[in-house]
């Protein structure tokens, strides 16, 4: 199994995983124009996508899907809360899916995994091959017991880790929105994604993603000042970015 990111932030997400003859892609905060664009880096088209999976409605996850998998007749897959928030979808073949249903996409093992974020009815994703785990962990406030049980053993993980609670306090932001984004439904701090580390089998991880990072709240270098401990045995730490995401990174 391989991912990679076409981007992580605020201004769009979207990412991929491929195993074998599977390629899905999780969310599409972009265009149908920079999506094409940035699937082409990774020489890949629309049109070998298997599905679209879908993680909640905020624009930047949600905001390419339908016109996408419309030009392209790729189904989507979310829960029903999110189809509900989404609107109406003319033309779009959407599944809903759920918290402890897992699905078979392609040769994937889907499992979705409900999280704390303030959307309809959100969801992370743990996807499953023979011989991988990877889990994608963004767009949460806060770790609950559940999804440490549901991440705890996986070879490769991106994990979001948002915002340094310093540069949002002191920040540009408005306080509704720095309350928003630092509150339980909002997203994790680098605190919190080095909890969550230290809560899991990292013995276990060889890749590590740190992904959503803020780019008025957060620097990497903060990243690295919060995690840096606990992931000094994994074989490979990347952080991603905006504009150019991550490259493939390789599981087995």
């Amino acid at each position: 199994m391989r991912f990679a990111s076409l981007g992580s932030g605020s201004k769009g997400n979207a990412t991929l995983v491929e195993w074998r003859d599977t390629c899905v892609l999780v969310d599409c905060g972009f265009s149908i124009r920079e999506t094409e664009l940035r699937l082409a880096r990774f020489n890949r088209h629309p049109e070998q996508l298997t599905a679209i999976l879908v993680t909640h409605e905020h624009g930047d996850h949600l905001r390419g899907v339908m016109p996408l998998a419309r030009r392209y007749n790729i189904p989507v897959m979310m829960t029903a809360g999110t189809a509900q928030a989404a609107g109406d979808a003319p033309r779009v073949r959407i599944t809903h899916i759920a918290d402890m249903q897992a699905l078979h996409v392609g040769e994937l093992r889907v499992e979705p995994v409900a999280v704390p974020h303030d959307a309809r009815e959100p969801v992370q994703f743990v996807f499953r091959s023979p011989d991988s785990c990877l889990g994608i962990l963004t767009d949460l406030g806060s770790i609950s017991a559940h999804v440490v049980d549901r991440y705890r053993h996986c070879d490769g993980l991106l994990l979001e880790a948002n915002h340094d609670t310093e540069m949002l306090a002191n920040g540009p932001y408005p306080y509704p929105l720095k309350r928003r984004v630092g509150g339980d439904w909002g997203h994790l701090n680098n605190g919190q994604a080095a909890a969550l580390l230290g809560a899991i089998n990292t013995g276990r991880l060889r890749t590590l993603v740190l992904g959503h990072i803020s780019q008025q709240n957060n620097h990497p270098d903060r990243v690295r000042d919060q995690v840096g401990d606990l992931t000094a045995a994994v074989p490979s730490v990347v952080y991603a970015c905006q504009d150019a995401g991550f490259p493939w990174q390789v599981l087995g």
